[in-house]
């Protein structure tokens, strides 16, 4: 029922409202009256309960339109929060970019040193393994003894020095001169240029310094034990290791047969073969000195030993250096002329032998017209504080190289 639509006539209310019938009866009247009034009665109920109804559902709607407001101001507050949280996360992603890229621009320096050290390492391995290849193919020129004072093992001791040999290429139309006298040379390359007379043509030629590779010093010193001796081809046995330690003592023990006496420690490896015998005697290893064969009895069999000197070395004093010839010259611009190889030699020796030319006598001379020529130097050194070498400038020649 729409309480707020305008009331209908009584008809279309459900009453009709009749003039009483002046025929009809007070009772019948009253009757009919009681009727209306409880139709009214039954409608007024029915509007109260709508009205109940309509207040209910309009505090419903109030309390779901306040719900409604507060939920909206939660949703703004949160999206403002979300608005904060997002400048904070944004800022925060920005500090975290710029601090990669500082950190970036970090790394790249680091690389960049690195690299520079790796470069710096490499070269350092390239020279060091310039070292050691020369150091390998270096001969060993015996240099003295070492005293044996306060040595119960008889130890020998013995230092021996690196013969230093230094290649050296000659190219084409360049000569090298090395004079007796250093001040010879010394005053040549000074001077700078020269002009000398090949085959009645005047030559310009430049005087330098022959560029030596790097060359190393050290000192080998090498310690004989005078207790200790190596075993070598030892047999395979089908026996433990603990019992072949014990043939290899019998067998060395006995002095009657070259032995060195009572043992002291035998140290076996099965794999190598080898063994290493310590005698209780000081000097008991040098019996064994110039007999590098040695019988060996074991299971009714003779096998042969190969024994050697323990020793110990030991690489001191060892330094690069730069050499430096300063009784050596180099001849660049040499211009090419008729004349053969050797009689052009001859002409530039004659030159330079001249004291009105600024010369001295000669040690060694050697020119190359085409291709090119190794010669080696070959030096003692003597090492000076500078870490630079002094050469004696004694060198010959190897080999031609054809073009």
């Amino acid at each position: 029922m729409d309480l707020t639509s305008p009331p209908l006539p009584l008809r279309d209310n459900g009453f009709d409202m009749v003039t009483p019938d002046p025929l009809g009866t007070e009772e019948e009247n009253m009757q009919r009256l009681r009727e209306e009034l409880k139709a009214w009665k039954e409608r007024v109920v029915e509007a109260e309960n709508l009205k109940a109804d309509l207040l209910f559902s309009n505090a419903c709607a109030e309390e779901d339109c306040a719900n409604a407001q507060e939920e909206l101001m939660k949703l703004k507050g949160l999206q403002g929060n979300d608005q904060k949280d997002s400048i904070v996360y944004r800022d925060t992603l920005e500090d975290q970019l710029h601090q990669l890229y500082r950190e970036n621009t970090e790394l790249k320096k680091d690389i960049e040193k690195l690299s520079k050290e790796l470069e710096e390492l490499s070269s350092v391995q390239a020279r060091s393994a310039q070292v050691q290849k020369k150091v390998a193919e270096m001969k060993l020129k015996f240099s003295h003894m070492e005293g044996m004072n306060n040595d119960s093992d008889m130890d020998t001791h013995c230092v021996f020095g690196g013969n230093v040999k230094i290649p050296f290429r000659l190219n084409q139309n360049q000569a090298l001169l090395t004079f007796e006298d250093e001040e010879v040379a010394q005053r040549l390359i000074k001077k700078g240029k020269h002009t000398v007379n090949l085959d009645n043509n005047k030559v310009d030629v430049r005087v330098l310094p022959a560029p030596l590779d790097m060359v190393v010093k050290f000192e080998l010193h090498v310690t004989i034990s005078g207790r200790k001796i190596n075993v070598a081809n030892i047999p395979e046995l089908p026996i433990p290791e603990d019992w072949m330690r014990d043939k290899l003592e019998l067998n060395f023990y006995k002095t009657q047969k070259g032995g060195g006496g009572e043992i002291e420690n035998v140290t076996y490896d099965s794999e190598s073969r080898r063994a290493v015998i310590t005698f209780l005697r000081p000097g008991a290893s040098n019996s064994f000195w110039g007999s590098p064969k040695y019988p060996f009895l074991a299971n009714g069999r003779c096998y042969t030993l190969f024994v050697s000197s323990h020793t110990d070395l030991r690489l001191k004093n060892c330094q690069p250096y730069c050499g430096v010839s300063k009784k050596t010259i180099l001849l660049k611009g040499i211009q090419e002329v008729e004349e053969d190889e050797e009689s052009i030699q001859d002409m530039i020796e004659i030159h330079f032998q001249k004291p009105s030319n600024g010369g001295g006598e000669i040690e060694n001379i050697k020119y190359v017209s085409k291709g090119a020529a190794y010669v080696c130097f070959e030096e003692e050194l003597t090492v000076n504080s500078s870490n630079s070498e002094f050469l004696h400038g004694n060198w010959y020649f190897m080999s031609k190289i054809d073009p």
